[in-house]
């Protein structure tokens, strides 16, 4: 735990709001949470709880504790004794704009203001912000407090002590921190789930496949590859002996053969009906809270063989032989 780091204030109790709660108690900060929403203290208590026993598996640090965790109803008294604030507001730039510029507005001036936008550029929430210097984005995957990876994308204002003291902060909560040094709109990892998303609405939109074939496709081919290697190692692999070398000559033709749509398909009603039910049919009789629990409880033990075998751990046993 970073030393100049201790309190943190959490803005926004969605879905990712809730799950960076969990994520910081879990690592023994303490937490002030804020949101205007009725019923806001209730519901996020209710998903902590629900949450508690994978970061408990995972392994908590010394102190943590969910009596760590305190709500504020007024902004400015939530973030004013923090020492790092994430904003998790709605995907709206005009709103997202107005809380952190309060959040700038009443927090100390060396506290670092992170955001949760999966999209909008770090460059254009700053512009505004009286002290630019201390924000970044930084954004997670859900369930954040299982998944590792979070975007850390410096704004053009950012400093690197900003940035450095971010970058810092989550390693030491054993998230990935990946760094993009150039901002652009949907960051890394959503702009690559974008396009598989894209092309799956496609697939089911012309009739080729149900919602549960193209999930099937995924889960039994190129996800239980990209979990170890990524689509680079994977197709490095996939050359052989001459490896990436070999895989662009022989492949890299194909690239040009219009396989994929790229943009993606108008949502009419028609598509919209058909990936819903599709989706339902896949379901079952299963709730979306088990749904919920039953990803939970995978995750946690992919997780643990995700880091014997990714590409770190592998240099890492190299290095010992």
């Amino acid at each position: 735990m970073p030393a100049d780091i201790q309190t943190i204030a959490v803005v926004g109790t969605g879905v990712i709001g809730n799950g960076w709660i969990t994520r910081y108690l879990a690592h023994g900060y303490d937490v002030v949470a804020t949101d205007p929403a009725d019923g806001a203290e209730e519901r996020m208590r209710k998903a902590v709880e629900q949450a508690w026993p994978y970061v408990d598996e995972l392994g908590l640090a010394d102190g943590a504790s969910k009596d760590r965790l305190h709500f504020e109803q007024d902004v400015a008294k939530a973030v004013a004794d923090a020492d790092f604030i994430q904003e998790n507001v709605p995907e709206i730039e005009d709103l997202k704009e107005s809380v952190l510029a309060e959040i700038d507005r009443y927090a100390k001036k060396d506290a670092i203001i992170a955001s949760s936008t999966s999209g909008i550029k770090p460059s254009y929430l700053q512009r505004g912000l009286e002290y630019p210097e201390r924000f970044v984005v930084a954004h997670p995957f859900h369930p954040v407090y299982i998944l590792p990876l979070v975007e850390v994308v410096p704004g053009q204002a950012t400093s690197k002590a900003f940035t450095d003291r971010a970058t810092a902060f989550f390693e030491g909560m054993n998230m990935k921190a990946l760094l993009v040094r150039n901002e652009i709109e949907g960051h890394i990892a959503d702009r690559l789930i974008e396009a598989i998303w894209r092309e799956s609405l496609h697939i089911v939109n012309e009739g080729i496949a149900t919602t549960e074939e193209v999930d099937q496709a995924f889960i039994y081919g190129a996800g239980l590859r990209y979990a170890q290697y990524g689509p680079f190692l994977t197709f490095h692999l996939a050359g052989g002996e001459g490896g990436m070398r070999h895989m662009l000559k022989q492949f890299g033709p194909a690239l040009k053969k219009p396989w994929t749509k790229l943009e993606a398909p108008e949502l009419t009603d028609e598509l919209h009906d058909r990936v819903v039910a599709g989706c339902e049919e896949q379901s079952g009789e299963c709730s979306l809270s088990d749904l919920d629990q039953n990803r939970n409880e995978f995750l946690v033990k992919l997780l643990d063989l995700v880091k014997d075998y990714w590409p770190e751990a592998t240099k890492d046993q190299q290095s010992k032989v």
